[in-house]
């Protein structure tokens, strides 16, 4: 667990450091790993299954947003639901469950996304039938980086999935998030 959470850090400080400049003074932002296991733990009932955890704004230049995500097991035909978004990047680590996620290909019937779903992720399309892309297996401790306007899906679930999403978002276009203090 230790050697994952260590690869998903250079990860993200790769991704970071690759799309956005640094800022030398400012304050950290601690997300603790009981409020990540405990969301992860929890049953989540939202529309998309997916709890923001924060929101934070990096010296007025760009917003880095923490959440978990529970996708349910699938069962029967494969989904061909698909999103795409339009302005941020969504960096995935697998905690728990194994499933099959495809990115790339299109969104045939794309419309924007409700606005449930735009206030976690911001302005997306969505839509019942995509196709194509790329497909591959994802577990604990896979890391998996989608940049803006690519689309994705999970075409199937093999068990219930929890992962930690972290959204790059440099144009600030992530809702705010409350934290309990």
């Amino acid at each position: 667990m230790r050697n994952a959470m260590r690869i998903w850090f250079l990860v993200m400080v790769v991704v970071l450091a690759g799309q956005l400049s640094f800022a030398q003074s400012g304050v950290a932002t601690d997300v603790k790993n009981a409020e990540i296991q405990g969301v992860a733990q929890s049953d989540l009932t939202s529309v998309l299954n997916d709890r923001a955890l924060r929101v934070v704004d990096i010296e007025g230049k760009y917003n880095v947003g923490v959440g978990v995500v529970h996708r349910s097991k699938t069962t029967g035909a494969d989904s061909s639901s698909g999103i795409e978004h339009s302005d941020i990047t969504e960096v995935y680590h697998v905690m728990s469950g194994s499933g099959t996620l495809v990115t790339g290909g299109v969104i045939e019937d794309a419309r924007p996304a409700k606005p449930e779903a735009v206030k976690v992720v911001g302005p997306s399309m969505s839509g019942d039938k995509a196709r194509g892309g790329v497909s591959r297996e994802i577990g604990p401790g896979d890391v998996v980086i989608i940049p803006p306007n690519m689309p994705h899906w999970f075409s199937r679930i093999n068990a219930e999935m929890v992962y930690l999403v972290v959204r790059v978002d440099p144009k600030k276009v992530l809702a705010p998030v409350e934290t309990k203090k």
